[in-house]
């Protein structure tokens, strides 16, 4: 899938699978025309996130110039008749919503819902949503297996109603596809799938994704690869994958969870969780504020 110009990269794959070590822009350039089925992109939102010592700090207009630019190469890079998922903040969205309507076709715009993790906004409502776009190059002709990502349907389903308005009447169907709106919980420390990576994405979503706009053996691709839950996922459900990551802490990463053969020795692409913060939780706080010795007797 890369080209055969001389570029310096780094590069980790076996004969399904692919990571780039390097800039997303430049290397998505030396990307095959219309070789990608589905493009899951999750990029920087520059909003002063530290992704381990690299920091967001653009002025608006570069970042938007930036943006544009690969969005442009992968319209290039994506199959007619594929499918890309943009992820970004509530503040950016609608300058990429314009954008990317002169070239694609805005088949969803998705709300991906999630639970709080702390105090929020005390001075305007906070953020409790990250909006993702899903865009087409063809208006019609597109992957998707609305088979394959049925939910439960919470209405008349569950309630046993019967619909009249059919003939005969009947039940109400026990499945459906989901709606615009997705509630999947953020990647928790505890949790089995937790990586140590500031923005990383559910496997749960990004299954969602793949099951509906991809099939067995397609090439998925994401740009911005970060703890690599994209090309993991995609491992999984048996579809190919390239990933683009600039940041070597992360690329071992990706090498450990799609085990790719690189120099790297084990003690180096071995897990080791650390929490993303510091912050303690309230029943930690307890505790110590029980232990503490300077704590202040209650009067009988």
């Amino acid at each position: 899938m890369i080209s055969k110009a001389k570029i310096d990269i780094k590069i980790y794959k076996d004969d399904f699978h692919t990571i780039i070590h390097g800039d997303a822009l430049e290397n998505l350039k030396h990307l095959e025309s219309e070789s990608i089925n589905l493009i899951f992109a999750d990029p920087p939102y520059n909003i002063g996130k530290n992704f381990d010592g690299l920091v967001e700090n653009w002025s608006e207009e570069e970042f938007l110039s930036w943006t544009y630019q690969w969005i442009d190469e992968c319209h290039r890079v994506l199959n007619p008749n594929g499918t890309f998922y943009l992820m970004n903040s509530t503040e950016n969205m609608p300058y990429l919503d314009i954008k990317c309507r002169k070239n694609f076709y805005i088949k969803s715009r998705i709300v991906w819902n999630y639970d709080s993790s702390g105090v929020q906004a005390k001075n305007h409502f906070g953020s409790m949503y990250e909006p993702i776009i899903m865009l087409t190059k063809h208006e019609k002709n597109y992957t998707f297996n609305s088979d394959n990502i049925m939910v439960e349907a919470k209405t008349g389903a569950k309630r046993q109603l019967i619909d009249y308005r059919k003939e005969p009447p009947q039940p109400y169907n026990t499945k459906k596809v989901p709606g615009n709106v997705w509630d999947f919980a953020r990647v928790r420390f505890k949790m089995e799938e937790y990586e140590n990576h500031p923005t990383q994405k559910p496997e749960a979503l990004l299954e969602r994704v793949i099951l509906a706009s991809s099939n067995i053996g397609d090439m998925v691709l994401d740009p911005f690869s970060g703890s690599f839950s994209t090309c993991a996922v995609a491992k999984r459900l048996k579809r190919k994958s390239i990933g683009i990551e600039i940041n070597e802490e992360y690329v071992k990463m990706g090498i450990r969870r799609l085990n790719l053969p690189s120099n790297y020795a084990p003690e180096e692409l071995a897990k080791e969780k650390i929490r993303k913060t510091k912050n303690l939780s309230k029943k930690a706080r307890a505790l110590i504020e029980e232990q503490s010795p300077n704590k202040a007797k209650v009067k009988s």
